[in-house]
């Protein structure tokens, strides 16, 4: 049987739902991953991390190669816990080689995971190529890390320049700087510098085993072994996203007898809401997706939290019931059209309702 190298690499997976942590591990089994520790969320991951540096024999493995984290979790998100691998001295490497997985691949997401020192960012939905193509970037094109006062991680540039530069757009040729190519190999700058440079030994293809002018590449037998994998799994979302949208149904009735906990429950919503947005496409329900984006749109922090509201969610949730009940696949067509039309009347409706005023109460007659 042909491997592709990768059983010869250590990876953390962080995800806090358990459906999709599941999937991941066997869609990543199948292209060739063997050593695969799991983590239900940051803390977690962190705990792990540390027993890794501190007992490693306890933690069943002398290192980490690669993280792959979902970003929003709790009680540590993958922001956090990104940031706590590349500043924490209890980091087993703060180098390590780190992928961030989101279905909210908002402008604001990338830009915060880019800040803290994120490797590559992976969006869901996904497919096994777009996979296959962020391991390759890892491993075939590394870029070196830059540690300045305000950031450390790999270069935020694609292209390769020569030093000395800057971490942000513009290149200050006059600006010190040091080059590390090893911990015994650095190369001094005439005076102090502000920025490093580290040019570090291609751990991960080195892991490999496939020699340093070999180019990573997937066995085709092993790719579509992925993809059916990840067919298969799919038979299983119509069960996963109907549990998902009986809870979101009980939040709804919370937050409909219970107008004083609707901060709290809609903050709970916005997070299914945001788990259904990425799974949706992943599954063949793109709409699922267009869906649950509206829903999330519609609980983020500081939405309304008046009737009108509960009524937007719940044409919200009707509407996905559809989807799910019908197995309406792909757009919907001529189906699918219908009901993102309902769905946007009942969403203006309900928007003109809290605009209109409010008639005053009818002045009491004095007695």
């Amino acid at each position: 049987m042909k491997t592709s190298g990768l059983e010869n690499l250590t990876i953390l997976l962080v995800e806090d739902n358990t459906f999709m942590l599941d999937l991941l591990d066997r869609v990543l089994r199948h292209l060739g991953f063997e050593r695969i520790h799991k983590a239900h969320n940051g803390e977690e991951a962190i705990r792990f991390l540390r027993q890794v540096r501190r007992r490693p024999d306890v933690a069943g493995t002398a290192g980490v190669d690669l993280v792959i984290s979902d970003l929003l979790m709790t009680p540590i998100n993958g922001l956090l816990l990104l940031q706590w691998v590349r500043t924490s001295k209890d980091s087993p490497n703060r180098f390590m080689p780190f992928v961030m997985l989101s279905g909210a691949a908002d402008e604001e997401y990338v830009e915060a995971s880019r800040h803290l020192g994120v490797g590559e960012f992976l969006a869901k939905p996904f497919s096994i190529n777009s996979v296959l193509e962020h391991l390759r970037e890892l491993i075939e094109r590394p870029r070196p890390f830059i540690l300045t006062k305000d950031y450390f991680g790999p270069d935020r540039r694609r292209q390769a320049l020569p030093p000395p530069i800057e971490v942000g757009e513009r290149r200050d040729p006059n600006r010190p700087v040091k080059t590390s190519f090893s911990s015994e190999k650095i190369n001094e700058p005439a005076k102090n510098a502000d920025v490093w440079i580290f040019h570090l030994p291609n751990t991960l293809k080195d892991k490999l085993g496939r020699g340093s002018q070999a180019v990573f590449d997937l066995p085709l037998e092993m790719l579509e072994r992925a993809e059916a994998e990840l067919d298969r799994v799919a038979l299983d979302f119509h069960d996963w996203a109907r549990d998902y949208l009986n809870r979101l149904g009980r939040m709804l009735a919370e937050a409909e007898a219970n107008a004083d906990a609707r901060r709290r429950i809609y903050r709970d919503i916005n997070g299914l809401a945001h788990e259904l947005r990425g799974q949706g496409g992943l599954f063949g329900y793109p709409l699922m997706t267009t869906l649950a984006l509206s829903l999330f749109e519609a609980t983020e922090p500081g939405c309304p939290e008046d009737d009108d509201s509960v009524a937007i969610i719940r044409a919200h949730i009707d509407t996905m019931r559809i989807v799910v009940r019908d197995k309406v696949k792909g757009d919907g067509g001529e189906v699918g059209r219908l009901l993102l039309e309902a769905l946007r009347d009942a969403i203006a409706k309900h928007s003109r309702n809290r605009a209109k005023p409010k008639k005053p109460a009818p002045p009491r007659r004095a007695r």
